[in-house]
This record gives structure tokens, C-alpha cells and sequence, in this order.
């Protein structure tokens, strides 16, 4: 990624380089590529950035989601496809609140995302108004169906997928019902939930400790390297293990490491074991 330097994190990589199975990383090692990676400077076309624009919480939550839900193939194309739909909806929350559901079918008409197509994105933005109508908020809706005796936030992203579809799945809104991972729905929480240098955040209701990491590509290549999981596909239960392994390092925050790591993999910093 441009302006990222791997200077800081040469010393990691020699020290791994050296071990046919790498070791996990410890906290000392995690925090020193946290301050590494983990800063605006490396954000450069991350999806993240859209949610930098939007001050006012209800707006942000809103792009959070959709940025998100395209956050797959190229990143370059991802930016493209997530800017094409928020030029259609130059006031989110009011414009999800305000359209009637054909209305956004017209906006969105003639989009497409690899293969995700126009008439989806219409459904999901119709599905936030439906939960903006309910419960006033996409925060407050997950709220609901949190539990405190519930370990991770994954029961209640089941009942959030269930009101935004309307009871329909779509490749858009997988749920965690059929082992998915739900790598895009939890990049979404992160963005919301956490705040950093890279994370804006705003959500009170839900607590970092409940979080799952978006196992993407890079981060399962990562995560299994270094034995996080001993699953052989990034499903559900990998992410799990991998959460699991990091909450031992930081029950807080389980997730605090997601992005930085994510962008040392992305940079071929760690072997693949």
C-alpha cells in the first residue's frame, strides 16, 4: 500500500523467517505492529475512509454498512462501487427514512459490484429504513438482540441480519446460522464499535469485548500461520478460535490488532507457514 514502509517491522520478519511454524505473536510484538500499521497514514483506500466524511452518527452508521457489504474484491473497485451509491444518497439516514422502496430500486438502477447488482443494494437500503422505522437506529436494533450472557456479538448479528433481510439471507447479509464467518458484517462493527486512530466508532451499546475479527483472506492466512486456528476454510468457527486466541492477549479488545495485521499481510510481512 502506498506510503507504508516495512523498516519497523523488518526485525518480526527475520525473527519469523527463522522458525518453519511460526510462534503467535506476543503482546510486545502485537502492540509494536499496532503502532506500526494501525494509523490514518496506512488507511489509504480502505473502505474505512468513507466513514471519516460523515460526522453525524446516524449518517456514519448507515455508510458503515454499506461500505462494508461491498468490501470485497479489489480494493480500488470496492472504493469505486462504495462512492458510486453514497453520490445516489447524499444524506443517508434521511434518505433511507424518506424513499420509498421502488424509489431506491430507481436510484440504484444500473449498479453492479462483481456480482452483487443494484436491485440488492436496493433491498439492503430498503431493509435499513424498515430498521430505522423499528428501532429508530441500526445500533439500537442490534441492542435488542444482545444477551449479557451471550460471549460474542454473533447472536446478536443473527437477529440484525434477520430484520434487515426480512427474514431472507442474501450474499449481502449472510448469517452466522449457516457458519459464515460474517467477515464484512463484523468489519462493520469494528468500524462502529472501536475507536482509534483507524476505527471512528460512536456506538455505546455494544462492548469491544464482544466483538469477532473479520477473517478475510489475509487474516486467516495470518492466523493460521501462526496457529491461531487449526480450521483448514475462514469459516465461522476460525473466527471464532482466532478471536478466542486474541481475547487471551487482550479481553477488552479482541479485535484491536484486525487492521494492522491485516495491512502487515497485505505487504507479504508474514509467512504463510
Amino acid at each position: 500500500m502506498r506510503g507504508v514502509t516495512n523498516r519497523a517491522a523488518a526485525p518480526l520478519l527475520r525473527e519469523h523467517s527463522r522458525i518453519k511454524r511460526p510462534r503467535p505473536f506476543t503482546r510486545g510484538q502485537l502492540e509494536a505492529i499496532y503502532r506500526r500499521y494501525n494509523r490514518r497514514a496506512c488507511v489509504g483506500l480502505d473502505p474505512v475512509g468513507f466513514l471519516y466524511r460523515y460526522q453525524a452518527l446516524r449518517d456514519r452508521e448507515i455508510v458503515a454498512l454499506i461500505a462494508s457489504s461491498l468490501a470485497y474484491g479489489r480494493v480500488a473497485q470496492i472504493a469505486r462501487s462504495v462512492s458510486w451509491v453514497l453520490e445516489r444518497l447524499p444524506a443517508p439516514y434521511a434518505d433511507c427514512v424518506a424513499a420509498s422502496p421502488r424509489t431506491l430500486v430507481l436510484r440504484m438502477r444500473g449498479f453492479t459490484h462483481r456480482f452483487t447488482t443494484g436491485f440488492e443494494v436496493a433491498a439492503l437500503l430498503a431493509g435499513i429504513s424498515r430498521v430505522l422505522a423499528r428501532h429508530g437506529s441500526l445500533e439500537r436494533c442490534l441492542a435488542s438482540h444482545m444477551k449479557d450472557n451471550d460471549e460474542t456479538i454473533m447472536p446478536a448479528i443473527t437477529g440484525l441480519v434477520h430484520e434487515l433481510g426480512n427474514g431472507q439471507e442474501s450474499s449481502l447479509l449472510p448469517s452466522p446460522c449457516r457458519g459464515s464467518a460474517c467477515k464484512r458484517l463484523n468489519l462493520f462493527l469494528r468500524w462502529m464499535v472501536r475507536r482509534d486512530a483507524v476505527d471512528p466508532g460512536g456506538w455505546r451499546a455494544v462492548p469491544p469485548s464482544k466483538l469477532v475479527v473479520p477473517l478475510d483472506t489475509h487474516m486467516y492466512r495470518i492466523c493460521a500461520a501462526l496457529r491461531l486456528t487449526r480450521r483448514r476454510q475462514a469459516d465461522l468457527r476460525a473466527a471464532i478460535e482466532v478471536t478466542g486466541a486474541f481475547r487471551k492477549i487482550a479481553p477488552d479488545d479482541p479485535v484491536r490488532y484486525d487492521f494492522a495485521l491485516t495491512r502487515m499481510g497485505m505487504a507479504g510481512i508474514i509467512p504463510s507457514g
